[in-house]
């Protein structure tokens, strides 16, 4: 999709004030809906995304599963709310030796395993919102030694609520970012953005030797936790 397109520092995929906030986006909702509410925090309207099980409700980008975006920035941005249920979300890239790796990260998982072909890890959350920050070009390379390519597909599971999802050549402070790429919340609160917070906690370095993926996982349609 943007392989031949010039890429400036900042390329958003999803921002939910847009007219058509999902026009790159497939919804995949079983048990579920995603849907534009009024955010009662930041009080501006964001796309909520829910579901009784993770697994077969979610957004993928792109819409056309024959396509692939093609982003070559190495920074995956996502500005999301934690709603305090179960949340996942999954990348895709490709690396220098032209093979497709899988990078998933969730706030149910408490360890990091490590195929050949997808990394899953667990990730935490601050309440409220938060902005996660993936160095996808850092992680490809500690955990399999080669160099990142581009970003291919990407997929947003339930549970939460987002405002904004993008791609950036680096990370950039919060005061040179445009403003509406940032989350104003009201006055009264002390933080504009949970600054730091969402951030996958596994480190690649220690990902080495050993731990497998289940088997339910390495499949494209594995199954996910489902909500109690």
């Amino acid at each position: 999709m943007f392989r031949n397109s010039y890429q400036s520092g900042l390329l958003s995929v999803l921002y939910s004030i847009g007219s058509k906030p999902l026009q790159l986006w497939a919804p995949h909702i079983e048990d579920g809906s995603v849907r534009r509410v009024m955010d009662e925090d930041i009080q501006s309207s964001v796309l909520e995304l829910t579901g009784a099980n993770v697994s077969t409700s979610y957004i993928s980008c792109p819409a056309d599963p024959s396509k692939a975006l093609g982003i070559k920035h190495p920074f995956l941005v996502l500005v999301v709310k934690n709603l305090h249920q179960y949340f996942t979300f999954e990348v895709q890239v490709l690396d220098d030796k032209n093979v497709k790796r899988r990078f998933r990260a969730s706030n149910y998982q408490s360890t990091t395993r490590l195929q050949p072909f997808i990394c899953t890890m667990p990730m935490t959350l601050d309440d409220d919102w938060n902005q996660i920050q993936f160095n996808l070009a850092d992680f490809v390379k500690r955990a399999y030694g080669t160099s990142y390519v581009e970003t291919l597909r990407l997929q947003i599971h339930a549970n939460c609520r987002l405002r904004r999802v993008y791609f950036a050549d680096k990370l950039y402070p919060e005061s040179e970012l445009p403003a509406d790429f940032k989350l104003f919340l009201p006055v009264q609160r002390t933080a504009t953005l949970a600054s730091g917070a969402g951030h996958p906690v596994a480190d690649p370095a220690q990902m080495g030797g050993g731990a497998a993926v289940d088997e339910a996982w390495d499949a494209d349609q594995s199954p996910m936790p489902q909500e109690p």
